[in-house]
């Protein structure tokens, strides 16, 4: 019985510590007159102001920051939230693009690429 339970405890251990790291869920990428607008939809398990996402990055695929919207407090029970970032400059001929999560824990979450529709 321990060697099952401590079997499972182990195997659950990345879970347990992906929670943590903010995640991009969804992107919603709108052209406006030269701009584009980014609805971005996070999970994080925030806890209060000592652990939260923090904010946002919309990056070139080459690591180039375009825009970075900041979240100024905790969503603890907003989960997943979507904040929007409007007026981001696309290089001409960019097709893609990602959008990197931050929380003032973990820093940087997993990279989300966006595909980007046709103005």
């Amino acid at each position: 019985m321990k060697s099952t339970a401590l079997a499972a405890l182990f195997a659950a251990l990345p879970l347990i510590a992906a929670a943590d790291i903010p995640t991009v869920t969804a992107v919603d990428a709108i052209a406006n007159g030269g701009t584009w607008r980014f609805d971005v939809s996070i999970l994080h398990a925030d806890t209060g102001w000592e652990h939260y996402a923090d904010g946002w990055g919309v990056y070139t695929i080459d690591g180039i920051e375009l825009g970075y919207r900041t979240l100024v407090h905790p969503h603890v029970n907003e989960q997943p939230f979507t904040r929007s970032l409007s007026g981001v400059t696309i290089p001409a001929g960019t097709t893609e693009i990602s959008i990197i999560p931050h929380d003032l824990v973990h820093g940087d979450g997993p990279k989300f690429t966006v595909t980007l529709p046709t103005p």
